[in-house]
């Protein structure tokens, strides 16, 4: 991964639309089945959309029906972090972006095999790159 990258607020708010501020560095969810990018079936690359890092591949993306993007595992290992999230009444993992720091979604038990994980992240957090045919 490479170097973390640190901006000021105003620089987030000034970078990002309002809905991806909402949900990279506000925490928020976006509605489910409105997000661009959960019926992407291209090939290529996730990225962060604060930052750019690489955080999943098309290879790794299946439709598990929830209502956003869905994903069995990381681009990298190290390209996300994990927190517990005690909100809304709930435990939760929480993924977010470790370059950046942006929240991205969470990580749940109930994925298809050989990972059985599931990370349901907001599109708004995601920036796509289809790979050259």
């Amino acid at each position: 991964m490479s170097q973390k990258v640190l901006r000021t607020d105003a620089e987030w708010r000034a970078q990002l639309t309002a809905e991806q501020y909402s949900v990279l560095r506000g925490k928020g969810t976006e509605r489910p089945f409105t997000g661009v990018l959960v019926e992407n079936h291209e090939t290529g690359s996730y990225h962060c959309a604060g930052c750019g890092a690489r955080l999943f591949s098309s290879e790794a993306k299946f439709d598990s029906g929830c209502g956003w993007p869905s994903f069995m595992l990381p681009a990298e290992s190290e390209a996300v972090e994990e927190h517990e999230d005690l909100s809304h009444g709930m435990r939760r993992v929480e993924i977010l972006c470790a370059r950046c720091g942006g929240h991205l979604g969470h990580v749940f038990p109930d994925g298809p095999e050989p990972t059985g994980l599931r990370y349901c992240i907001n599109s708004a957090a995601l920036g796509f790159t289809g790979r050259q045919k």
